[in-house]
């Protein structure tokens, strides 16, 4: 059985997937450019989504409202995630992916430029939601170009790579935006990434695969949603990611009220979480790559760990920085359950690949939402720390489920008698000018 060169699912039957090898492994001759070009908008995206948490402070003072209230902005982003992401999966099964990741950055553009000049705070809100719609299906689709590119053995460094875009934002895109935030005002940070997500349009124009459109059928796309393996998987996701976004969301103002450091440094602070997350992203999914559910367990457990010290280290900014860097770590979670949800969905990658990102925005939601709670009864600021243990370890036992529903699916399928293996169905071919490919691929992404 072979696959075409967009071809990232094979017929699943069993959490053990065994995926299709390509004689030919089919990948741009610049594989490193294409994987660039997909993170510049996990760049973009990234700068938007965490530089708004890093930037409350400031545009709720602008704004004339209180910090909890100005925490909806990032709610209703993460609610434009939600919701966008499936929709746009399932509305644009049609159409080829590249066409698909032009207009996705696009309309990120607008939204966020809408953001920049919001007369006020019902408007922010409105663009925020508008900004989070695209999110989720360009880093499906991101992700599904990426596992497409390279033998099955590399798909979670691949996704891995684009996913740097993300965390590299949180290095760099970041602590900029805080910069200019502080610098020239609030509203400059978001023009900023308008003209990033500008930019990924221009690089994805020129270096993205040429598909053709799609021969994906949207009601078949919805039949992931019949799958109790998908569900759990959204679920770790859901609940587990929550208490990193708990922490990272109210991290500025319990730097300043907790740490007692002064608003210039933040953008340092920030940058140790990006640089955590860079490097968990770059390493950990070697480990998935052999062994994909534990691996996602012990992230799991690590974060929950990590949650717990910060209000134990929140007092000292040197103890605070090494479990800011831990936590930012665990951020590679996301590469794992993509390719999780790449192995358990069948026929439905592109909405599967997109609702990991709604599961992400979840926890986008629900950590900084469970954490204002516990700040406003009075716990204090370090009080986002256990609340976010408390999710993670929620996560894991959700993980518990997921590993033993594995272990038995595995077993059932090792004692069940041999079925002829139906052909998979081939995935939207390369344009004529993209299908010379070289022997490349076989080799390890620069």
């Amino acid at each position: 059985m072979t696959t075409s060169p967009q071809a990232t699912s094979p017929q699943v039957t069993s959490p053990q997937v065994s995926w299709p090898r390509a004689s030919a492994p089919s990948a741009p001759p610049h594989l490193a450019i294409v994987l660039f070009s997909l993170a510049m908008g996990g760049f973009a995206i990234g700068t938007t989504e965490f530089a708004s948490m890093s930037l409350l402070p400031f545009f709720a003072a602008d704004l004339g409202i209180d910090e909890p209230t100005a925490g909806h902005a990032i709610s209703a982003y993460a609610l434009g995630v939600v919701l966008g992401a499936p929709l746009i999966a399932v509305l644009g099964a049609r159409f080829a992916r590249r066409t698909q990741l032009l207009v996705l950055m696009i309309v990120f553009a607008l939204g966020n430029a809408l953001t920049a000049l919001a007369p006020g705070f019902g408007w922010m809100i409105a663009a925020r939601f508008l900004s989070g719609l695209p999110h989720g299906a360009y880093f499906g689709i991101a992700a599904l170009v990426a596992a497409s590119l390279v033998p099955f053995d590399r798909r979670s460094r691949a996704i891995g790579q684009v996913m740097l875009g993300l965390t590299g934002a949180t290095i760099i895109g970041v602590p900029l935006a805080n910069l200019i935030g502080q610098a020239v005002g609030w509203r400059a940070s978001f023009g900023l990434v308008s003209v990033l997500a500008l930019l990924t349009v221009m690089l994805c124009a020129l270096f993205a695969p040429r598909d053709r459109a799609g021969r994906s059928d949207p009601l078949r796309e919805l039949g992931a949603l019949r799958s109790g393996r998908v569900w759990l998987t959204l679920g770790i996701g859901a609940i587990g990611f929550g208490g990193m976004f708990a922490v990272y969301t109210y991290l500025a103002t319990t730097l300043i009220e907790v740490t007692r450091v002064s608003a210039a440094v933040i953008p340092f602070f920030l940058a140790i979480f990006g640089v955590g997350a860079t490097l968990g992203n770059l390493f950990v999914p070697r480990f998935a790559d052999r062994a994909l559910m534990p691996t996602a367990g012990a992230i799991l457990l690590f974060a929950a760990v990590a949650l717990l010290v910060f209000p134990l280290a929140a007092h000292n900014p040197w103890l605070l920085a090494a479990d800011i860097f831990a936590i930012g770590a665990s951020v590679s979670l996301g590469a794992i359950l993509q390719t999780r949800l790449m192995d358990v969905a069948g026929d439905a990658q592109a909405l599967a690949a997109a609702l990991n990102h709604s599961a992400f925005n979840t926890a986008n939601a629900l950590g900084p939402f469970l954490g204002g709670l516990a700040i406003r009864e009075g716990l204090g600021w370090t009080s986002t720390g256990p609340v976010g243990a408390g999710l993670a370890l929620l996560g894991f036992l959700i993980w518990i489920v997921a590993w033993r529903d594995s272990g038995s699916a595995s077993a059932k399928a090792a004692h069940a008698a041999p079925l002829k293996s139906a052909p998979a169905r081939p995935a939207p071919p390369l344009a004529p000018a993209d299908q010379n490919r070289s022997d490349a691929a076989r080799h390890p992404v620069a």
